[in-house]
Order: structure tokens, then C-alpha cells, then sequence
């Protein structure tokens, strides 16, 4: 006879998807999943705290390191950071968002693919630099423009470190996802090299450069359309 598996400690689960919902407080949020799902599992009151102080321990110094670059980044920003982005790139007559979005692209691939994950991302490149160098760029070249492109410009050079961090990251050796592949098919009796799963990293890699190249090549076009047929309009007005 098999042993009955006690599913309520998955309770805890539906906690997370619930206040993540109704946009309570995340630390609250994974608290509470925790206490519910240790009574779930009928762990005593000292045990669930042992192991929410163990977590808390190992984990102390997660926040110093993230906050610390985003107070350098805040400070910078208030400096004139994102001023200055836009104003250089605006000097520069060849540069569109299109172009600049796939030449970062291609930085972001090959430097994920060393292992530098770390020299891009929303909160340190995409808000403070890249955005607004897109943007500088656009308005260079078409003049002032709507929020809807504005927002629209944004979300590409999010999508864009998206696109180059993800595709580019598989391609190195210690790269998390290559060592549980490995185990698990080690564990399935199926021996690779990490260094062989990498390398068929590279192919995915090239394709997703190509299809988002497009995508920003096309975002070049629209951009030309719409702004350019205004930029038309607003001349013809003035004459």
C-alpha cells in the first residue's frame, strides 16, 4: 500500500498567488506562506522560526548588495544622468532607437555569454541610460513626440535586455539552467558535457538576435511612419 502524501502544505502556494493578487507587501506575503505552510506540514511554532531565522541569516546581505547600486543610480539620475544620455546620443545623426537598441542587443548577448550578467538590467542600464538614449535619439530625428512612443520606446529597450540576457546567458558553461540540465539528465542515465549543452546554446542565441534585430529594424520603420508623416504635417502648418 502506498503512503498517503499530505498535499496541505501547498497551501502556502495559494497564499503567494492570493497576495500577490490583492499587491500586499511581498515580504508579508512570503511570511505568512511560510508560517501557513509549516502548520500545514505540523511543524511546531519553534521549528518554523529556526527556519525563517536560517533563511534570514543566509540571506542578509541580498538587500545591501541590491540597494547599494540603486542609490548610486539614484544619485546619478538626479544628477542629470539621463539628461546627459540623451543629450550625447542626440549628437550622433546616424543613431536611431532601432539601430541603437540592436547594436545593445548585441553587447548584452556577448556579455551574457561570458558570464557579465550583471553590466546590464532594468534598474542600472535600461531606466537611467538606454531608454533615454532611444528616446534622445527619436526626438533628434523627429522632434517632440507622444507619451504613447515614448512608452512604446521604453518597452523595447526593456525587451531588448530581456531578449539578450535570456538567450545569452545559456550559452555559459555555469550558467544555472546548463548545471540542472546536466543533473537531471545525469540522473536519467544520459551523460553531456556542460560544455556541449552550451554550445547548442549558441545557435538559439544567433536566431534570437536575428528575429528581434528585425523586430527593432521594423520599429525603425514605424517609427519613420508615423513621426515622419507629423513631422511633415507640423512643416506644412508652419509654412
Amino acid at each position: 500500500m502506498g503512503t498517503a502524501v499530505n498535499l496541505w502544505p501547498l497551501i502556502g502556494v495559494a497564499v503567494i498567488i492570493v497576495g500577490f493578487v490583492l499587491r500586499f507587501n511581498p515580504m508579508l506575503i512570503v511570511a505568512a506562506a511560510a508560517i501557513v505552510t509549516g502548520f500545514a506540514a505540523h511543524f511546531p511554532v519553534d521549528r518554523i522560526l529556526a527556519a525563517i531565522g536560517s533563511g534570514f541569516m543566509k540571506t542578509r546581505n541580498i538587500p545591501l548588495i541590491i540597494l547599494l547600486p540603486l542609490a548610486v543610480i539614484g544619485l546619478l539620475e538626479r544628477h542629470g544622468l539621463r539628461e546627459r544620455a540623451q543629450i550625447w546620443i542626440s549628437g550622433i545623426k546616424a543613431a536611431t532607437a532601432g539601430r541603437l537598441l540592436i547594436v545593445y542587443l548585441l553587447i548584452r548577448e556577448l556579455t551574457a555569454a561570458v558570464g557579465l550578467t550583471g553590466l546590464g538590467g532594468h534598474p542600472q542600464m535600461v531606466r537611467p541610460l538606454l531608454a533615454p538614449m532611444a528616446e534622445g535619439a527619436t526626438e533628434a530625428r523627429y522632434g517632440k513626440f507622444s507619451d504613447k512612443i515614448r512608452f512604446k520606446l521604453r518597452a523595447y529597450s526593456a525587451a531588448t535586455d530581456n531578449v539578450g540576457l535570456f538567450f545569452g546567458e545559456d550559452i555559459f558553461v555555469a550558467f544555472g539552467a546548463i548545471v540542472l540540465m546536466v543533473t537531471f539528465l545525469k540522473e536519467a542515465g544520459i551523460v553531456v558535457e556542460p560544455l556541449h549543452v552550451a554550445f547548442w546554446g549558441i545557435p538559439t542565441a544567433i536566431c534570437a538576435f536575428i528575429v528581434h534585430g528585425f523586430r527593432l529594424w521594423l520599429l525603425d520603420r514605424q517609427l519613420a511612419k508615423e513621426l515622419g508623416a507629423l513631422t511633415k504635417n507640423v512643416a506644412g502648418e508652419k509654412a
